[in-house]
């Protein structure tokens, strides 16, 4: 059954603190519109970052139209920490938010959110799916003039599927289901940002559109797994003996992960793949509606994914480690503020830049002085230059914290500020993370090179 629920503004824009003096890019602004597309659980399995199997035209198109980044890193990789860190423009220590459960609304104060800026701007802003990490507490409904929210339909939550685990893992299963797009929550999303985008508004706008899929259940119309027949679907080889450096390297969860048959390492494939192609077909629909409305020449596209995603690298099959399938994401922007169309960019940057950078590009007064992200509106106007020279990202297990920097050449990571570990691993040699180098005599100095580095305020 369809659930829209509709938030007409109803509370005062926040009254802004203290502000920073708004830099200016070089390149004056051209784009009117942000269309903001955030993908849950989304990694770089994708045609235009090269996957030999999975079909994503638009998404293909749409990085053809601007810049694709290969180095996005997320500063935490659950939906909750991640979503309030970069809406927020602050680290997730920051802010507060370690875990999908604690509300946003009890953290946020006064201090104003990335659409909320757009908001005081001027800016028409509509929330659609999955933005913040969800509704009610979780939202900054002040960032708003409307929010909407679906579900599937009944036909929706029919068809043939299964449990991965016999049950142990209740989110792991998939259903090829039954009815279309418009029976599931995204096709609804891409239905109402459609009917948006055509609805002639006045003021520029600010359309947030959050797409579920590929995210657990991994549910979608039935013609998406027809695209991907089980024997297709190879599972990636790990090194013979590998384990784990640390049993708080990986959640708990490993030891289900771990009796993983062949079938089921296929299907989990399968259905994550066919949700990704469900979801890039939604995408199309918006694509579509700009261009039929001559919107796509002065609207600035954002697509990324909130997080990394593993699968079966580490055998993990899911999100919330450290590692580089944990924190990257794919990030494409497209419209007239990219310089280059069509090009790629090695500049590293982390999620905590996308606040300011947007604010930056599109000029936005009051932008907050509290922001501890930086504009890489720079690179957007030139992808070829280069960025940060590192990132970093944290991870909770329970009450220890992990903390890992990387740079060009190395990825390290402490455990409870090393008491409880650590990892250092050589992405030029390693790029999946299977040789811990952190232990060995040789390497002395690159650890000691890399926790300085770790703990350096920036």
């Amino acid at each position: 059954m369809k659930n829209s629920i509709l938030f007409l503004a109803a509370l005062a824009s926040s009254v802004i603190g203290q502000s920073a003096p708004n830099k200016k890019t070089e390149k004056p602004k051209s784009d009117k519109n942000v269309l903001f597309i955030v993908v849950d659980d989304l990694n770089t399995t994708l045609g235009c970052y090269g996957h030999p199997l999975v079909k994503t035209p638009n998404i293909d198109r749409l990085a053809s139209k601007g810049v694709r980044f290969n180095h996005a890193y997320c500063n935490y990789a659950v939906c909750g920490p991640s979503r309030g860190s970069f809406l927020s423009g602050l680290r997730p220590e920051s802010i507060g938010i370690l875990d999908n459960r604690t509300p946003l609304q009890n953290l946020l104060g006064d201090r104003i959110t990335l659409p909320n800026l757009f908001r005081q701007n001027g800016y028409y802003t509509m929330s659609l799916g999955k933005i913040f990490h969800s509704a009610g507490d979780h939202n900054d409904l002040k960032a708003w003039n409307e929010i909407y929210g679906y579900s599937a339909t009944e036909l929706g939550k029919t068809g043939e599927g299964r449990n991965m685990t016999d049950g142990v893992l209740k989110w792991c299963h998939w259903l090829a289901a039954g009815g279309t797009d418009e029976d599931q929550a995204d096709g609804q999303n891409a239905k109402k940002a459609v009917e948006f985008i055509k609805s002639g508004k006045e003021k520029p706008f600010f359309l947030a559109v959050g797409f579920h899929k590929p995210h657990d259940p991994f549910i979608a119309p039935k013609k998406y797994f027809d695209l991907y027949p089980l024997e297709n679907c190879d599972p990636p080889v790990l090194p013979e003996g590998w384990q784990p450096p640390y049993k708080h390297t990986l959640p708990n969860e490993i030891e289900t992960f771990n009796k993983f048959t062949d079938k089921e390492k296929r299907e989990f494939l399968r259905s994550y793949y066919a949700c990704t192609s469900f979801m890039d077909a939604q995408v199309g629909k918006l694509i579509t509606a700009l261009e039929e409305t001559g919107q796509l020449d002065n609207t600035l596209i954002v697509l990324f994914g909130d997080h990394g995603y593993h699968l079966g690298e580490h055998n993990w099959w899911n999100k919330v480690t450290i590692f580089e399938k944990g924190t990257n994401a794919p990030f494409i922007m497209a419209g007239q503020s990219v310089g280059k169309k069509g090009v790629v960019s090695d500049a590293m940057f982390e999620y905590i830049d996308i606040y300011p950078t947007l604010a930056n590009l599109f000029q936005l007064k009051n932008m907050p002085e509290y922001l501890e992200g930086k504009s890489f509106a720079e690179v957007v106007n030139d992808p070829s230059k280069s960025f940060r020279s590192e990132v970093r990202a944290i991870i909770s297990r329970g009450p220890m914290l992990g903390r890992m920097v990387k740079n060009a050449q190395w990825r390290y990571i402490e455990w409870d500020n090393g008491k409880m570990g650590r990892e250092l691993y050589n992405q030029k040699n390693d790029p999946i993370e299977y040789n811990n180098l952190a232990e060995k005599p040789e390497y002395k100095n690159v650890v000691s090179e890399l926790n300085t580095l770790l703990y350096k305020a920036e």
